[in-house]
């Protein structure tokens, strides 16, 4: 199955990824109404330190924490994939409390969201590997 990898020696630390992935999640279909003047809600991550930056998304772990402590059952796994039913999430975030990597994080309402690999919406890629101009972030199969 194909995931997002990280080459961190290539990261720029410009942050696009984290717009493309804001704005293909948004649902709006122009970009600056999606985002301007409005706080982002990605489901990646840029962190780093000392001159090197990294991307954090969702691993889709075969034996996932966040699946779980779920106490909704809004998390699961469907062909590889961990998906929360925003319907079902109470915003608990215990999901953000026992995820290793840091992955999972509050959306706009309140509820937990996390990379599904743009499956979800019309992208046929991930955003965030699409849009990433020096290809730090690649979806491929290892």
């Amino acid at each position: 199955m194909k995931r997002v990898y990280v080459n961190e020696e290539w990261c720029l630390g410009c942050h696009l990824c984290e717009y493309n992935c804001a704005y293909a999640n948004s649902g709006i279909d122009d970009m600056v109404k999606a985002l301007k003047g409005r706080q982002i809600f990605p489901r990646v991550h840029i962190e780093g330190n000392d001159g090197i930056n990294y991307a954090v998304s969702c691993r889709h772990c075969k034996d996932p924490l966040c699946v779980k402590s779920c106490i909704a059952g809004a998390i699961s796994i469907n062909d590889g994939v961990i998906r929360i039913d925003k319907n079902k999430c109470v915003g608990c975030l215990t999901c953000v409390l026992v995820c290793p990597y840091g992955a999972v994080a509050a959306g706009p309402t309140g509820v937990a969201q996390k990379c599904e690999l743009c499956l979800s919406n019309s992208c046929g890629e991930p955003a965030c590997a699409k849009g990433c101009p020096n290809n730090a972030i690649v979806f491929e199969e290892r």
